[in-house]
């Protein structure tokens, strides 16, 4: 139940905020954490009802917090590069 609600706020995040990168923080942050919940509530209902341990959860988890993080960060700097709205201010010169 955990996982669906994060899932759903991060939904939402997606839906209602207006600028790119405030768009992108919403599923980068709470859908990851929402997923990684109900994979991990099925890797363990999995691994009480079967025999063994249920690998695979914890493979697709794992691949989930590893790329989730990267595809954002390409995505922000790709944002950043077409769009000067989006781009650091300079640095103050010594």
């Amino acid at each position: 139940m955990t996982g669906a609600v994060f899932a759903l706020i991060g939904s939402f995040g997606l839906a209602r905020l207006s600028a790119f990168l405030l768009r992108l923080h919403g599923p980068t942050k709470a859908t990851t954490l929402g997923v990684g919940c109900i994979l991990a509530s099925s890797a363990l209902f999995f691994s009480i009802t079967e025999p063994g341990v249920s690998i695979r959860e914890i493979l697709v988890a794992g691949f989930l917090f590893l790329t989730a993080p990267l595809s954002a960060m390409m995505l922000a700097r790709a944002a950043a590069t077409l769009d000067d709205a989006n781009k650091p201010p300079p640095e103050p010169e010594s």
